[in-house]
């Protein structure tokens, strides 16, 4: 995601490769690219200065079982493994990057290698703006966040102990990382950004176990609903990437 918002960004060709590569690798060893037509591997050092062109569509997606929409076909099981892949679209041409990632070291000191895996794809875009755009995403996000709070705090709040209590207090005041971030994302992205992976993070540890369900129903129900909610989220990320002189979300009737 982080690499869809650096290539998106309107200053993008104007900022200095090292800024947008501390963004995109963080603490991980240098990315590399490979094709997996040609098997060629390069840095991605070199390939982030070949995708910064004025023609530039990108967007960012975080497939999940059972909602793989907008993800070509031809990556799609990749992309629902590594659960993110980023798609480009240059002169005509479209292309899919989807990362492996490679955990090393310990739990004190971990470590990642990490290559983007790039393959040629059918043309994504018209897919990809069918899934809303970022004012549908950002009037989602309003409505899931209360309706989510509001459901599960009704059923989990007696279960969870003073430990859940903090991390979802910690959550709700949480932010993205903003140094990993160009500088000129404007303010409704942010939001949108922000309030979409707080949500996800929410998701994430209601998931952890069955809350203060008592019995197989109100755990599917709760199950069913985190689902929905987390593809809401998801969909908004994808939504908040999207950029490029084509990239224009429309509506869906």
């Amino acid at each position: 995601m982080v690499l869809a918002l650096w290539l998106g960004a309107g200053d993008s060709r104007t900022t200095t490769a090292a800024a947008a590569l501390r963004g995109v690798q963080a603490d991980d060893e240098p990315h590399d690219v490979l094709d997996t037509a040609t098997d060629e591997r390069r840095p991605l050092a070199e390939a982030l200065r070949e995708w910064s062109v004025p023609d530039l569509d990108v967007v960012a997606l975080l497939p999940a079982p059972g909602d793989v929409a907008g993800v070509p076909a031809p990556v799609s099981g990749a992309a629902l493994e590594a659960r993110e892949l980023v798609l480009l679209r240059i002169g005509g041409a479209a292309y899919a990057l989807v990362p492996e990632v490679e955990a090393f070291g310990s739990a004190l000191e971990p470590g990642h290698l990490v290559t983007w895996h790039r393959t040629v794809v059918p043309d994504w875009l018209l897919p990809v703006q069918a899934l809303g755009s970022l004012e549908d995403a950002d009037r989602g996000l309003r409505r899931g966040l209360a309706d989510v709070t509001e459901a599960l705090v009704r059923l989990d709040v007696a279960h969870w102990d003073d430990e859940h209590a903090a991390q979802v207090v910690a959550l709700r005041d949480a932010a993205l990382p903003t140094w990993r971030l160009p500088d000129r994302v404007d303010a409704h992205r942010g939001r949108v950004l922000a309030s979409a992976a707080r949500l996800r993070a929410i998701v994430d540890l209601a998931a952890r176990d069955d809350g203060g369900a008592v019995n197989l129903w109100q755990a599917d129900q709760r199950t069913a609903a985190l689902r929905d909610v987390d593809r809401l989220a998801r969909r908004a990320l994808a939504a908040a990437t999207l950029a490029g002189p084509l990239a224009q979300p429309s509506t869906p009737r």
